[in-house]
């Protein structure tokens, strides 16, 4: 048998997810970075992302950098903080990803546009206002009694 010379396995390479409990400051976006909401994962470090820029949002193709591949995980829906490329206006960079209750802050700070809906992925929840349909039944407090 071939003697092991690693280090660990999987859930070593994995690491603690430690950096989510704290606190960290808020990042404002800077000249030449934009913020995007996630419209889906591509695969291969990258994906597809509506920026909001002054002209109404652009839809751009987003390259995950390697510090953040593995070790922040991005999904739709997400709002992250890209670097605009100056030769190619299609494609940027994920530079930060913002946490829920940071994407909240900036759109309380009015950086975010009003039609940015947070926290429901790109594919969007359910409304108060929306017919819920066939599938969704309310009770009354009698009616469980009776069960």
């Amino acid at each position: 048998m071939p003697k092991n010379k690693g280090k660990g396995g999987k859930n070593r390479k994995r690491g603690k997810n430690e950096a989510d409990d704290e606190k960290r400051e808020l990042i404002f976006k800077e000249d030449g970075q934009e913020y995007a909401q996630v419209l889906r994962m591509l695969g291969n470090g990258r994906c597809e992302a509506n920026c909001f820029d002054d002209n109404g949002g652009k839809k751009r193709l987003c390259h995950i950098r390697g510090k953040m591949h593995k070790k922040v995980w991005i999904a739709a829906g997400d709002i992250i903080l890209v670097g605009l490329r100056d030769y190619q206006d299609d494609k940027s960079d994920v530079i930060l990803k913002y946490m829920p209750d940071e994407a909240r802050l900036l759109k309380a700070y009015e950086e975010l546009p009003d039609s940015v809906r947070l926290n429901e992925g790109i594919a969007g929840g359910l409304d108060e206002d929306e017919d819920f349909g066939a599938d969704y039944i309310e009770f009354e407090d009698e009616d469980i009694d009776k069960i």
